[in-house]
C-alpha cells in the first residue's frame, strides 16, 4: 500500500469516527429530553401491547385457517357439492376447502378440482383425489 492510500484510509476513518462521535452525542441529548418529558408510559405500553395482541389474533386466523370461522355452504338433500358447481364431493373436502383462507385461491383449487373431475369423470369428490387434482 502507498503512504498516500493510507493516508487517504485514514482521513476516511477519522471523517467517520467525527460522524459516529456527533451521532452519539445526539443520540444522549435526545435520550435526556425523553426521559425528561411527561409521559404516561403506562398508557402507550398498554396501547402497543393490545395493538400487538390484536395483530397477532388477526394473523393467527389467517395462518391458521382452521379456527376460523366460514360460512356454510348450502348443502343439497343427496350430499355437499364442490362450491359454485354441481360436482358432488364428501363433507371432509368441503371442510379442507372451508381451510384456504384467501377467496381468490380457494376458488382456483375448486376450479382445478371440478374440471379434473369433470374430464375424469368422477361420480364423487373424495380426499384423495382432490390432493391430486388440486395440485399445482
Amino acid at each position: 500500500m502507498t503512504s498516500s492510500s493510507r493516508e487517504d484510509i485514514a482521513s476516511r476513518l477519522d471523517s467517520l469516527e467525527a460522524r459516529l462521535a456527533r451521532l452519539e452525542t445526539l443520540l444522549v441529548g435526545l435520550t435526556q429530553q425523553l426521559e425528561h418529558q411527561p409521559t404516561d408510559a403506562t398508557r402507550v405500553t398498554e396501547g402497543i401491547q393490545q395493538w400487538v395482541t390484536d395483530y397477532v389474533s388477526m394473523r393467527l386466523q389467517q395462518l391458521v385457517p382452521e379456527t376460523c370461522e366460514h360460512a356454510p355452504e348450502p348443502q343439497a338433500s343427496d350430499g355437499p357439492y364442490l362450491p359454485g358447481t354441481m360436482i358432488p364431493c364428501t363433507e371432509e373436502v368441503v371442510h379442507r376447502l372451508g381451510r384456504i383462507p384467501i377467496p381468490f385461491v380457494r376458488q382456483m383449487v375448486v376450479d382445478k378440482v371440478a374440471q379434473q373431475a369433470a374430464q375424469d369423470k368422477i361420480a364423487r369428490v373424495d380426499v384423495a383425489f382432490f390432493e391430486r387434482a388440486a395440485t399445482f
